[in-house]
């Protein structure tokens, strides 16, 4: 049995989070373990910070966070892809290949899906699943803090390739968050014509600004909806992101595309929501209304190369810095704060 312990942060429940000690992981033949040199925070481990729910890919008490880099520190007898000291990346998911879903090229829907959760702690145990579909090397450009933001990125990008954003588009993106600023970094990479930020904090419409956005509107000082027709001669936008995940910017978001034009609702809702659409909306204007969940390991390894190869700057994406023992705080802050974006925890 494994004596030895390892510090992580442990979730029990909601905002029952705690720094504790725990057996390090042992691997098996086919996998490796990896201490973790940077963790970023997520609008999902957020929310399940905040909401007191789990989906189905978590049970607590659990150690959780999934957008992580760092080195690989054992290697299993069966492993041939990674070594000793390699600077690595992995996806929390890894499809099975072999499904209904993933036959379809869905991998990102498999319904026999590995789920890799953990990042919260000195090291991670990488299963040989996830090492064979869904890992990559870091290039030695590119720092541990940024290979951790290519999970975030890799589900931006899923959701910008389903929802056809193209050169020339008008995007409205609701919410100035980091997947918000994603959405408008690639926006802006894309060629569209023009971007407009939604958001009720100053302070991060101020900061989209700097990362591009040609417009801002504060939905707290200004009607949100009619500030988009406004800004757009009446006609909405080719294409907007919901980034936020309440029905009322799900709702909102429908009022503001035009004809022709597609709604993304990129950000998800607790669980029981429901929104009404107009039919008329669907059927005269034939505006496509869609969600996107997740990612499959092709965006992953594109969003990485994306980070390295400099096309995409992801490094304003941080704007703070704490060791493993705060993470609380973190979460503290990312609710109160209208700055915060991600956080980088060290362990």
């Amino acid at each position: 049995m494994n004596t030895e312990k390892m510090q992580a942060a442990l979730l029990y429940g909601e905002r029952d989070l705690r720094i504790g000690f725990v057996n390090k992981p042992q691997i098996d033949d086919d996998e490796v373990l990896v201490k973790i040199r940077a963790a970023t925070t997520c609008g999902t481990d957020l929310k399940i910070f905040q909401r007191g729910y789990v989906n189905r890919v978590i049970a607590l008490p659990t150690i959780f966070g999934h957008e992580w880099a760092g080195d690989v520190t054992e290697v299993g007898d069966d492993v041939s892809t990674m070594s000793n000291g390699m600077r690595v990346r992995a996806g929390n998911s890894a499809p099975c290949l072999r499904c209904r879903m993933c036959q379809k090229g869905r991998f990102n829907l498999c319904e026999d899906m590995l789920w890799l959760w953990g990042a919260y702690a000195e090291y991670i145990r990488v299963p040989a699943r996830t090492i064979l579909v869904n890992s990559q090397e870091i290039p030695e450009n590119v720092t541990y803090e940024e290979a951790a933001l290519a999970e975030p990125l890799a589900c931006v990008l899923h959701g910008v390739e389903e929802s056809d954003m193209a050169l020339g588009d008008t995007v409205v993106i609701i919410g100035a968050g980091p997947i918000g600023l994603l959405h408008l970094l690639l926006a802006k990479r894309i060629g569209v014509e023009k971007t407009i930020m939604c958001d009720i904090a100053e302070e991060r419409l101020i900061f989209a600004e700097k990362l591009g956005a040609d417009a801002t509107v504060n939905s707290s000082m200004t009607e949100p909806i009619d500030a988009i027709r406004a800004l757009t001669n009446d006609k909405g936008a080719d294409v907007v992101v919901e980034a936020i995940g309440l029905p009322a910017t799900w709702k909102q978001s429908l009022k503001m595309v035009s004809k022709g034009g597609t709604v993304l609702e990129f950000g998800g809702c607790p669980p029981g929501s429901h929104i009404q659409v107009d039919a008329e909306l669907l059927h005269y204007d034939e505006v496509t209304i869609m969600g996107t969940f997740h990612a499959t390991p092709t965006h992953f390894k594109n969003a990485l190369n994306l980070i390295s190869s400099g096309t995409l700057n992801v490094k304003p994406l941080i704007t703070k810095r704490m060791p493993l023992t705060r993470i609380k705080d973190a979460f503290t802050d990312l609710i109160s704060s209208k700055s915060d974006l991600k956080i980088a925890i060290i362990p």
